[in-house]
């Protein structure tokens, strides 16, 4: 059975919306899968190679221009059919109002306001809470990674209210984080850190991790490794840090924001 691709430079909530509000109009199950924040010539090229392998159809919204005419190109090249959503709207509304569009990715954000593409986010933050399906976090727009009790799951909740897509890995020593993980850009993945004095209050009243042994949860020396780890792997990452000895899930949530919003050029002057 074909597949949809839902593809943007932004969050890929409308081409996924668009998708699935067309094939309500058929008696069929057909699998939408998103692809946002695709915004090179050659991911295009690799996504559209993909579609031809599956079957797919291609349906995108991208604000750039250049990436409508790729995707256009690597779709007649393969033989693959690309719907352009945006594009043509686009062409007309410049024509009618005399002027050129931004062509910037993320502008609108449906999630502000609508309420099942809020529903959406919360799926996708419970979906990929506590490392579940890791070799997804490419689709999310924010990873959190930290160690346990570090507040990853509520962050990642109040942030998919606000309608990002987050997932969130943890930080267990021995276990090496996924290698997608370092290929992401830096200002999409958040390290929460913690200082040991703070781990051992919360780990005093909180439940165990599950990949976590029972005998060495609440261990001091345990979780000094585990603090110790946790650094070395924000350094291989370079990734920004939230400190959340003493911070509240809203406030954290505000800092993450802040940091999501910084280019990766800047992060890595």
């Amino acid at each position: 059975m074909p597949k949809i691709y839902a593809v943007s430079d932004g969050s890929g909530t409308t081409a996924d919306t668009v998708a699935r509000a067309a094939l309500a109009q058929f008696d069929t199950q057909i699998e939408v899968q998103k692809y946002p924040r695709i915004r090179s010539l050659e991911k295009i090229r690799e996504l559209v190679a993909q579609a031809a392998k599956e079957q797919a159809i291609v349906v995108h919204t991208f604000a750039s221009s250049e990436l409508r005419s790729e995707m256009y190109s690597a779709g007649r090249a393969n033989h693959v059919p690309t719907i352009d959503l945006l594009g043509p709207l686009l062409v007309r509304l410049s024509e009618t109002l005399s002027a050129q569009p931004r062509a910037q990715p993320g502008v609108f954000k449906p999630f502000e306001t609508g309420y099942l593409q809020r529903i959406d986010a919360l799926d996708f933050a419970v979906r990929h809470d506590d490392g579940l399906r890791r070799d997804e976090i490419d689709q999310a727009e924010i990873v959190l990674v930290g160690v346990s009790r570090t507040a990853k799951t509520p962050i990642s909740i109040y942030l998919a209210y606000r309608g990002w897509l987050v997932a969130n890995l943890p930080i267990v020593v021995g276990l090496e984080p996924p290698k997608k993980l370092f290929e992401l850009p830096k200002n999409r993945v958040i390290g929460l850190s913690i200082s040991l004095e703070r781990l051992t209050q919360l780990r005093r009243f909180g439940e165990e991790h599950p990949g976590i042994s029972p005998i060495f949860y609440g261990d001091p020396e345990y979780m000094r490794k585990e603090v110790a780890y946790a650094q070395e792997i924000f350094e291989r990452g370079g990734w920004p840090l939230v400190d959340m000895s003493h911070k509240s899930v809203e406030e954290a949530a505000a800092e993450i924001l802040t940091l999501v919003s910084v280019p990766e050029t800047q992060m890595d002057a």
